[in-house]
């Protein structure tokens, strides 16, 4: 059974690509063999539709959420690097006093 807690955070506009992953897997995995109503067409998602969501769609947000992923950390290392060079340049500052 899938359980998980969807969350979103207006502060972190990729916590909501996150949240949609997560809801879009619990709505696949809920209707594993019946259809999912539209409310704006008279012909629900069968099969086929929710064949494509498994095939096209989750790969695709799974390869952004990833990617953004790559991003953060390259931010993060880039931020340690700057933040390891002023503390050597403060530890240095107070050295030569």
């Amino acid at each position: 059974m899938v359980t998980t807690k969807l969350t979103y955070s207006p502060e972190d506009p990729f916590s909501l690509l996150e949240s949609c992953q997560r809801a879009l897997e619990w709505i696949l995995y809920q209707h594993r063999h019946q259809p999912i109503p539209r409310c704006w067409i008279d012909h629900p998602y069968g099969e086929e539709e929710l064949t494509l969501l498994e095939e096209e769609l989750m790969p695709v947000l799974e390869r952004l959420l990833r990617r953004v992923e790559e991003i953060d950390t390259a931010l993060e290392v880039e931020q340690q690097a700057v933040i390891a060079q002023l503390q050597s340049q403060a530890q240095l500052a107070v050295m030569q006093r």
